[in-house]
C-alpha cells in the first residue's frame, strides 16, 4: 500500500506471529533485491487496541510512528479501529471518505522530543547554513521543522542527512522544510532512516502544528507534498487529526526465509 507515494509492505502477523530482525526488515525493504518499500509494517495482536503496528524503516531500524502507514492500516482493516504503536495509541475512521487518523497530542518539551539539552523548541537558536531557528516537536516520533521562502530551493538531499544525525538529536531526527503557499504549506521531508520521501504523514502533522504555533496558518492546514496533499487539523491542547488518501497496490506471497 502507499499514502501519497510513501509506500509500505504490510505483513498481517496477527494469527501467525512473526519476529522481524533489522537485517530481515532492510532486506524486505530493498528495492533491488527485496520487495521494496519506504517502511515495513507488521501487524500483531494487541491487549489494548484492535491491532498493534510495528514500523521498520528501510534501514531496518524500528521507529515509533508513521502517519501514512496508519492511514493505510485504517483503510485495510476497516472503520473505527484503534492502533497500538510504540509512539502511543491511535484511532482511525473512514467515515468521511479518506482515512482519518487521530495522531494524539504533540509534545514540545525539549526532553520529550528529545533534544540533547534544554532550549526553546518553538524558536531554536541553532542553524545549518541558511536553515535557521527551527521548531522541534514530537508527534509520536521526533521532527524538526524549518520555514523558508521556497522549500524547493533547499538542498535537502545534502543537508537532511547532516541534520538527522546531529548530536543535538540523541534519537536522530526527521527533517522538514516548509514554505507558505496560497493553499497552505508546501513540504519536503528527509525521513530518519529512509531519506527523501514523496510524503510523510507525521512530518505533515509536525509542520502543521509548528506553523499554527508560529501564527503562520490556522487549522485546518492543507499540506502539499511531492506525492500529494494531506489535511491536518489541530487545536491547542487537542489531538492532531490527519486526513488523506491510502492506496492498495497489490497482495502477494514470499518465502520469508530468503530475507534472513
Amino acid at each position: 500500500m502507499h499514502g501519497l507515494g510513501n509506500d509500505f509492505v504490510i505483513i498481517d502477523a496477527r494469527a501467525d506471529d512473526l519476529d522481524i530482525t533489522t537485517v530481515m526488515a532492510s532486506n524486505i525493504a530493498n528495492r533491488h533485491n527485496g520487495i521494496g518499500c519506504d517502511q515495513l509494517i507488521v501487524l500483531k495482536q494487541s491487549a489494548k487496541a484492535d491491532v498493534r503496528m510495528l514500523i521498520f524503516n528501510a534501514d531496518g531500524g524500528e521507529v515509533e510512528a508513521c502517519g501514512n502507514a496508519s492511514r493505510c492500516v485504517v483503510a485495510l482493516l476497516g472503520d473505527d479501529i484503534t492502533i497500538e504503536t510504540s509512539g502511543g495509541l491511535l484511532s482511525g475512521t473512514t467515515a468521511n471518505g479518506n482515512p482519518t487518523v487521530n495522531m494524539g497530542a504533540p509534545r514540545f518539551a525539549w526532553d520529550s522530543i528529545p533534544l540533547a539539552y534544554a532550549m526553546d523548541s518553538l524558536d531554536m537558536p541553532i542553524g545549518w547554513e541558511d536553515l535557521e531557528n527551527p521548531v522541534a516537536v514530537n508527534v509520536g516520533n521526533p521532527h524538526v521543522v524549518f520555514f523558508v521562502d521556497d522549500a524547493d530551493k533547499v538542498e535537502l538531499d545534502r543537508l537532511g542527512p547532516q541534520i538527522e544525525i546531529d548530536p543535538l538529536f540523541p534519537e536522530r531526527i526527521n527533517v522538514n522544510i516548509a514554505s507558505q503557499t496560497k493553499r497552505g504549506l508546501k513540504l519536503h521531508v528527509w525521513e530518519r532512516g529512509v531519506g527523501l520521501t514523496k510524503a510523510c504523514g507525521t512530518g505533515a502533522c509536525a509542520t502543521a502544528v509548528a506553523a499554527i504555533k508560529r501564527g503562520l496558518v490556522s487549522s485546518p492546514v492543507s499540506i502539499t507534498l511531492p506525492g500529494g496533499e494531506l489535511s491536518i487539523s489541530w487545536e491547542e491542547d487537542g489531538p492532531i487529526m490527519m486526513s488523506g488518501p491510502a492506496t492498495y497496490v497489490f497482495k502477494g506471497e514470499a518465502d520469508w526465509s530468503s530475507f534472513r
